[in-house]
């Protein structure tokens, strides 16, 4: 849904105005904000809360850009005028409803900032620090093509649960019931679809067929390669999205450990697994990496996949508010946390094992430099070529021998992985 083809009023306008404020001085992550504030307005439907949802986001994305066009007027409601009006095309006609005499003069010349003359931190909307960084490890044009890139809002891609369903039957489903959907370019059990239609109750959600899954996510469950009745842990699991794909992959045989540190997280493992219909995956809520239960498998394990907490700078199709909540200090403290649990879920690989380091981050610092670390350390590991890794299961696509995927290549958020085995 777009601005243009939305139910415009002046009441949605002030709901508008309303989150957007909230979010702008809000500490908590911008999603949370958002489901918050639907959970308050009961009385907005799916296409109003569509409108307000996608007009907040983008002044998110595009917040320093359209903070030059404010011209040191910075309200949330300027922000959101000037993102109606300059980014989701909305002319004055169609604001009227909403504008005042002074304001309509101000959108005017707002309308005709040069942003090509812009700092190009400000008109690529990415922090300095971010943006120094991508442009030493990215160039001038990589960084332009990338900031575009997750400028954008991301699609919508499921995960088909192969213990349940074909791709191509829940295709046939999916576009007889109406929704625009097609097979996700990578991933074999991916499928993107056009728009952000209503899931929850779609009968295939419900029963577990499919899941919400970004296809790049997907494809680290096929690095990892879990077997059927391998012990397999997914070291960081919050939710569980990637460990119902290993589970899968395993075909529910073996035994798949699912650690997170976030008894909250875990529990929103388990309406999911129940849908799964999985039964080898084990839910366990440890202390920290050096938990007694991490030390008691030591050596047992034959695949260990860590999705390490990080920066989530790849996400920001989704997730622009962190560009403007992570700092350099931030990113230092993550970058010594990575290496202190990519370390422990070494220690459960026994011999011959596969271990798999990912994040969703942009940044070498979060990535090459804590992998370099850990093999620098435990010469016992050694790197596998990911893009031969997918290739053996009739995955083709370009990532190099250390995964990188990124919105602008791919199709799919930025993420890093890394294939290593134990000698």
């Amino acid at each position: 849904m777009t601005a243009t083809t939305a139910r415009f009023t002046p009441a949605l306008f002030r709901h508008a105005e309303a989150l957007l404020s909230e979010l702008l001085r809000s500490a908590f992550p911008a999603d949370l904000v958002v489901s918050h504030y639907f959970r308050q307005h009961r009385e907005l439907g799916h296409a109003d809360r569509g409108f307000v949802a996608e007009t907040v986001f983008v002044v998110l994305r595009r917040k320093r850009s359209l903070a030059a066009r404010c011209a040191g007027e910075l309200t949330s409601r300027r922000l959101l005028l000037a993102a109606l009006a300059c980014l989701q095309g909305m002319n004055r006609r169609e604001l009227e409803c909403v504008l005042s005499e002074s304001e309509s003069r101000w959108l005017a010349q707002a309308k005709a900032v040069a942003i090509d003359q812009l700092p190009p931190a400000v008109r690529l909307d990415l922090p300095d620090w971010l943006y120094a960084q991508c442009l030493a490890q990215y160039t001038a044009e990589g960084t332009e093509r990338l900031a575009a890139a997750l400028n954008q809002a991301a699609p919508l891609d499921l995960r088909v649960n192969s213990l349940k369903a074909g791709r191509q039957e829940v295709l046939t489903r999916l576009l007889a019931d109406g929704l625009a959907a097609a097979a996700c370019p990578f991933s074999p059990v991916g499928i993107r679809l056009l728009g952000k239609p209503a899931l929850s109750k779609h009968p295939l959600f419900i029963d577990g067929s499919i899941e919400v899954q970004d296809e790049g996510s997907q494809l680290l469950g096929f690095l990892l390669q879990p077997k059927r009745g391998e012990m397999v842990a997914d070291f960081c699991a919050g939710a569980g999205g990637k460990t119902l794909l290993l589970g899968a992959l395993m075909r529910s045989q073996g035994r798949l450990y699912a650690f997170d540190v976030a008894e909250r997280r875990l529990a929103r493992l388990k309406p999911r697994l129940a849908r799964s219909g999985l039964s080898n995956v084990h839910p366990v809520r440890i202390d920290s990496e050096r938990d007694t239960k991490i030390r008691r498998l030591a050596g047992k394990l034959d695949r260990v996949l860590v999705d390490a907490p990080c920066s989530g700078l790849g996400t920001l199709r989704r997730n622009p508010d962190l560009k403007w909540r992570q700092t350099p200090t931030s990113v230092a403290e993550l970058a010594a946390k990575q290496a202190a649990i990519l370390a422990a879920a070494g220690t459960l690989v026994k011999v011959g094992g596969r271990l798999v380091y990912a994040t969703c981050s942009l940044l070498e610092g979060e990535n090459e430099v804590v992998v370099e670390g850990f093999l620098a350390q435990h010469p016992e590991f050694f790197l596998r070529s990911a893009q031969e890794i997918l290739l053996s299961q009739e995955i083709v696509i370009d990532v190099g021998e250390r995964l990188r995927l990124f919105p602008h290549h791919h199709g799919t958020d930025a993420f890093y992985a890394a294939v290593m085995e134990r000698r």
